[in-house]
């Protein structure tokens, strides 16, 4: 598929002609200085990046802004950035209109205070919810959706020694989380993981590494290290269907679903050690949040598989009822739109109109 036409290219496309326009990034006019370091330019050049913003707050809606930051920093959580942003640090969004973060943050945040907005998108997910929670994780500012969410405990041989999990960086998190009851009284967790123009194989890559077959001592190495922490958890788990001797060549070590296989281990195991953590549960379900018109990585034959996204990993589950792939857009239909009119708004203009 040629780089122009992917769903990639179309909307950093149309967020450069937001970003002329003036009138959704606080009149940021893009352009930040980023650091490219690649096959051409080995020892790295500065160049000017169109769709980087300058201010990293300017990325988010202008509402939630302030708060978002303060959210983060409070929670002792980390904003993912761009390889290469020379704004990087802790407390300071990604100025990269097309991260997935910022997208999560967007369409979700704003509703976080509202139970009646958080319950009706939950209800979309699973109708025998009946009520949302407090997510008591959230040691400051909890509200009813908790964002870069970690265990208490480490589960999943994340760690090394007295090492603690950070939430958002070096251990498994899911992007977003709601906490229900169900009709029969039980609690239940949905871990969202958040999509927006990813795909892992325009530049021939498969995985996270990208590959965990040998691609030099140091990438073996993590390739070792990565068998060692999950494979066990994979074979005993009552969710993951693809048991095999050896998971070297198993889909779960190839992205998109080296990331699907660890938040599925890490939801097995937060219900499992309920006992030691403070969100309890007896049941899940996953949620992937994917824009329908990102064919690279929804269609994409996977090499692993020879599948698409969602046959592949369905093909590894062995309930496919407690994972759900969603559009954005329809996590919003039954919310109050004349309450949110402004929102609804934001998000048609910068994430839900101009795909094609």
């Amino acid at each position: 598929m040629k780089e122009h036409n992917t769903f990639r290219e179309r909307r950093k496309q149309h967020d450069l002609k937001l970003i002329k326009a003036g009138n959704i990034f606080n009149s940021d006019k893009g352009g930040k200085n980023f650091f490219l370091k690649n096959e051409e330019n080995p020892d790295g050049i500065w160049r000017p990046k169109a769709d980087l913003l300058i201010k990293g707050k300017n990325n988010l809606y202008p509402l939630i802004a302030d708060e978002v930051v303060l959210y983060f920093a409070l929670n002792n959580i980390s904003f993912h950035h761009l390889e290469g942003d020379t704004d990087f640090g802790f407390c300071i969004p990604s100025g990269h209109t097309l991260s997935s973060q910022i997208s999560c943050l967007n369409h979700l945040y704003p509703l976080r205070y509202d139970k009646y907005a958080v319950l009706a998108i939950a209800q979309q997910i699973n109708s025998e919810i009946i009520d949302v929670l407090i997510i008591e994780t959230d040691k400051f500012l909890p509200g009813y959706i908790a964002f870069e969410v970690i265990s208490d405990n480490d589960h999943l041989n994340e760690t090394k020694g007295n090492q603690k999990l950070t939430r958002g960086t070096l251990c498994t998190s899911v992007d977003a989380m709601i906490y229900g009851q169900l009709k029969n009284d039980k609690k239940i967790i949905i871990p969202i993981e958040w999509k927006y123009t990813e795909n892992y194989h325009d530049d021939h890559k498969t995985d996270k590494d990208y590959s965990i077959e040998n691609r030099g001592k140091e990438k073996e190495g993590k390739g070792k290290e990565r068998l060692r922490r999950y494979s066990k958890l994979i074979t005993n788990s009552k969710q993951l269907s693809v048991k095999k001797a050896s998971y070297k060549s198993s889909v779960y070590y190839f992205e998109p679903f080296y990331q699907l296989m660890r938040q599925t281990l890490w939801t097995e195991q937060m219900l499992e050690n309920k006992a030691s953590e403070i969100i309890k549960a007896e049941d899940f379900i996953h949620v992937h949040t994917v824009p329908s018109d990102n064919k690279e990585l929804m269609q994409y034959q996977y090499p692993a598989s020879g599948k698409g996204l969602l046959d592949t990993w369905k093909s590894c589950l062995i309930c496919t009822d407690k994972y759900k792939l969603i559009e954005p857009k329809y996590l919003f239909s039954k919310i109050n739109k004349k309450k949110y009119e402004s929102l609804i708004d934001y998000l048609t203009i910068r994430y839900w109109d101009g795909s094609e």
